[in-house]
């Protein structure tokens, strides 16, 4: 019975420390902190996730403003192509007239 009596007395000692006042003040302490800690984290997350989204729009906007500029100069390249053609055919015309007032 010496045996069964010590496994007793130390289960009690065992329940009696886990489920003491100082016990319960740590374990309070403990969720506060995981609670607190759990708080920031989201807070963290929050402030990261905010600032992917300022990002995203930034670059939403860099895209757009890319996508007028490509536009406009898409427009530019077909006008002075067209310019070019034109001075083209010009320089032609003259280089056959010169070679005509050559000749005469």
């Amino acid at each position: 019975m010496d045996q069964y009596d010590n496994i007793t007395n130390v289960l009690v000692t065992v329940i009696t420390v886990l489920f003491s006042a100082g016990a319960w003040r740590f374990y309070e302490r403990r969720i506060k902190l995981k609670t607190e800690l759990d708080t920031l984290d989201r807070t963290d997350q929050n402030m990261y996730r905010d600032d992917l989204r300022d990002r995203v729009k930034r670059l939403e906007k860099l895209l757009v403003d890319s996508s007028e500029e490509k536009d406009i100069m898409r427009d530019q390249i077909l006008s002075l192509t067209k310019e070019v053609s034109t001075l083209h055919v010009k320089v032609d015309f003259l280089e056959k007239e010169n070679e005509r007032l050559k000749n005469k």
